[in-house]
This record gives structure tokens, C-alpha cells and sequence, in this order.
């Protein structure tokens, strides 16, 4: 691990440059893939920048802080989602698959994301998305 994220006060500056910074410029990218939940709250339309690989009619992708990530609970309340690969939006149903190995999963993902998830990663979460 680069650092030790599992320290409050380091996780909360990180989440804090990702939601201000980082993640409204990667929506903004066409090519970023993105995962669009039901705030479980609010109702309204939550996007998150994700990284992971569609494999046939499945999308996986590992939550680096697990239930502890705001779309990981909403997706949890409704796992009705929407995905976007290559700029086009897919329906699907999201599960969390606590079961399974996370950082396993990752050597099967994309080097770039998987290696940031592992570095920044807490509380490892698999999630795979049914497309349909």
C-alpha cells in the first residue's frame, strides 16, 4: 500500500480532492465511465466516475471504500443503476458481492484503476451490474 488511507484525517482530505476536483472533471470526460445510482435520500440521480470492464452482459468494477462509499449504499437501497461504457448509457441491477475476492477481482480489471483502488482502497467491495 502507498499510504495508509484507513487514517480519518488522510481519507477525508482524499474524498474531499475526488468529489471537489477530480470526479466533476472526469464527468465530463466522454470517454469516463460512469455509474448513475437513485440517491437513496434524496431520489434524485447520483453519477459517480467508476473504472472496471464489462465482460458479456456483466459490468464489474471493486469499491475501494466499500459500504462506506455513498453510491455503494445507494446502490444497495436501489439497485436499479445505469452505466456508461465507450459514451453509451446500459440499464442494469447492481450486486454487491461481499463474498467475493476483491483484490483478486482487480488483476482481472484495468492496471490503471485497479492500481489506484488497491493503493487508496479501505474497504474493499466486488460489485457486479446484470446489464439488460
Amino acid at each position: 500500500m502507498l499510504c495508509d488511507m484507513s487514517t480519518p484525517s488522510l481519507r477525508l482530505r482524499f474524498d474531499r480532492f475526488f468529489h471537489r476536483l477530480v470526479n466533476p472533471s472526469a464527468i465530463r470526460n466522454p470517454e469516463q465511465m460512469l455509474l448513475e445510482t437513485i440517491g437513496r435520500k434524496s431520489g434524485q440521480p447520483r453519477i459517480t466516475p467508476i473504472g472496471g470492464a464489462r465482460v458479456g452482459d456483466e459490468f464489474w468494477l471493486v469499491s475501494e471504500h466499500g459500504t462506506d462509499s455513498d453510491y455503494v449504499r445507494n446502490l444497495m437501497a436501489n439497485p436499479a443503476v445505469r452505466v456508461r461504457i465507450a459514451g453509451e448509457w446500459h440499464t442494469g441491477k447492481a450486486h454487491p458481492l461481499p463474498d467475493d475476492d476483491p483484490r483478486a477481482r482487480l488483476a482481472t480489471l484495468p492496471r490503471f484503476n485497479s492500481t489506484v483502488v488497491r493503493a487508496l482502497g479501505t474497504n474493499l467491495l466486488t460489485i457486479r451490474i446484470d446489464l439488460g
